[in-house]
């Protein structure tokens, strides 16, 4: 049993992102919907929902005009092992959305994703800081990540 889990408030449809979201990620499953007819909107209108997403469970909530929008003071992050991954879940979950700067990006429900390559780890740490710099400047000149240009910069190429 997960100890803590995501709870996702989302203004409107959570039905749809949910299928939106399990569509993108393998693994994944919306696992439970709970429906109302004691709150305004539709009759049989979903309230709350669970989705597991590739190994994570997520809660979220649909109950008419959210009073907080998501910012991106909360994102989700998901670490990739290759290009392919990367420029994958980049154009999924840019689909109506929008990029952003160093591998964040705004989904089309207003959710806040960080698409990070695996290797960022090793090269943003390496003990040699001129190597590190070089790879955060590279980062900083990016929207999407690519891992090649990462790797030229660490190499001082």
């Amino acid at each position: 049993m997960q100890k803590i889990t995501p709870f996702l408030w989302f203004d409107g449809d959570a039905g749809e992102a949910m299928k939106f979201y399990t569509a993108i990620f393998p693994n994944s499953k919306i696992v439970e919907v709970s429906r109302t007819d004691n709150l305004p909107g539709p009759s049989g209108s979903m309230v709350t929902g669970t989705m597991h997403l590739n190994g994570q469970d997520i809660l979220v909530i649909s109950t008419g005009p959210a009073p907080f929008k998501f910012t991106e003071a909360f994102s989700l992050q998901v670490l990739c092992e290759t290009q392919e991954e990367v420029d994958y879940y980049w154009q999924r979950l840019t689909e109506g959305g929008e990029p952003s700067q160093c591998g964040w990006l705004k989904d089309k429900h207003g959710l806040s994703w960080q698409i990070v390559p695996a290797v960022l780890n090793r090269l943003m740490n390496d003990p040699d800081p001129a190597k590190s710099q070089r790879v955060m400047q590279a980062m900083f000149q990016m929207s999407k990540f690519d891992i090649a240009t990462l790797q030229r910069a660490y190499d001082g190429a």
